[in-house]
């Protein structure tokens, strides 16, 4: 491994089944501008799915975003083991299924057990869970997945940033999720108080 590739931080990104594939692949993007970062991409056979129903973007030009692409089916890929230095991972999004196998340690294909490392390594785990309403299993997942230190990060808009765009409003969430990865983003929009925005106090 060369000298300068050891000091990189690396995160991986998982796009499963649920709507909302955009969200992974922007992250790619958004992760492509930040110094010093090397992408590890998995994508489950639903996620290929979505990201070409709801994107029409080509296979290759998504996988062209990553540093490192692993096929879903790879149990004994470098990510799959606990002495692979990782960063942290997003699952972007996350499906239901994907959320229930992770919180019950199924490691039965290379996001989940991706996803397992992290949480037994004391990793950054960070779910982009998508579905609505939620019934009391999906919600018992979540407490699960929470008390062993992944974070539930449901991509869900906000507005006080009054964004113009799907475009303003995903890249708002995710440099929410790239915060929480502890990476620098010097040019993110930062509340600044209703003050700085004009608005009375009184």
């Amino acid at each position: 491994m060369p000298h300068s590739e050891r000091h990189q931080k690396r995160i991986v990104v998982a796009i499963s089944g649920a709507s909302g594939a955009i969200y992974g692949v922007r992250l790619l993007q958004a992760l492509r501008a930040v110094d010093g970062v090397q992408t590890h991409l998995v994508v489950s056979d639903a996620g290929w799915l979505n990201v070409q129903q709801e994107l029409g973007s080509p296979r290759a030009e998504v996988e062209a975003l990553a540093d490192v692409v692993y096929p879903v089916h790879d149990v004994g890929a470098a990510i799959a083991s606990g002495s692979f230095q990782c960063d942290g991972m997003v699952i972007a999004p996350c499906s239901m299924r994907t959320l229930a196998a992770v919180a019950l340690a199924l490691s039965d294909n290379l996001i989940t057990r991706a996803a397992d490392v992290m949480l037994k390594e004391r990793r950054r785990l960070i779910l982009m869970v998508r579905e609505t309403p939620l019934n009391l299993a999906h919600l018992r997942h979540m407490t699960s997945v929470t008390e062993m230190g992944g974070i539930i990060f449901p991509p869900v808009p906000g507005f006080y940033q009054r964004p113009k765009s799907i475009d303003e409003i995903v890249d708002h969430t995710l440099s929410r999720v790239i915060d929480l990865l502890g990476l620098p983003q010097p040019d993110a929009p930062r509340w600044g108080g209703l003050h700085s925005s004009g608005a009375d106090p009184h």
